[in-house]
């Protein structure tokens, strides 16, 4: 591209702001700027990559770094925190099964104990049904005396009374 040809792309530098190019679409010149009707053409600069890229090359080696620095301490904090986080998490679950175990011991003690109740109520009824059943042989044998008494006795009347106290 040659100084001069027309590629669409012109810069407006400060020195030369009171005019605008005439390819931007304003053909009357009805602008309030009085200057705008002295037709100053302005400094046209063509776009040249190569020089632009050269000139800011360290600017943005520079900022590429500073981009680089920035995305790494925030990596650096995302894993301090993620590290961190993931020791409450630890903690908490520690916690946790302590409490799970705690629980545990408290209801393993619980269990012993009311076993050893049952055992003991077991124990009891067992022997107050043995008592029972003794008592119902003693009751059995005593009305077959008071039987055996009234067959033989010459007082009968007296009889039936023992024998109603005992059936009350």
């Amino acid at each position: 591209m040659q100084p001069g040809e027309d590629t669409g792309l012109q810069y407006i530098f400060p020195s030369n702001l009171v005019a605008f190019p005439t390819h931007f679409g304003t053909s009357s010149n009805t602008f309030s700027d009085p200057l705008f009707h002295l037709h100053i053409n302005p400094k046209v600069h063509e776009f040249n990559p190569q020089i632009t890229c050269s000139s800011n090359n360290t600017t943005s080696d520079e900022a590429g770094e500073q981009r680089f620095s920035i995305i790494d301490e925030k990596k650096e904090r995302r894993k301090i925190s993620n590290r961190e986080s993931a020791r409450r998490s630890r903690m908490r679950k520690q916690k946790h099964l302590d409490e799970l175990w705690s629980q545990v011991i408290w209801l393993r003690n619980e269990n012993n104990q009311l076993t050893d109740k049952l055992n003991h109520v077991s124990e009891d009824h067992e022997r107050v049904v043995q008592e029972n059943e003794q008592l119902k042989e003693e009751t059995s044998e005593l009305r077959q005396m008071i039987a055996n008494m009234q067959l033989n006795s010459p007082y009968p009347s007296m009889i039936r009374e023992f024998q109603d106290i005992l059936c009350k």
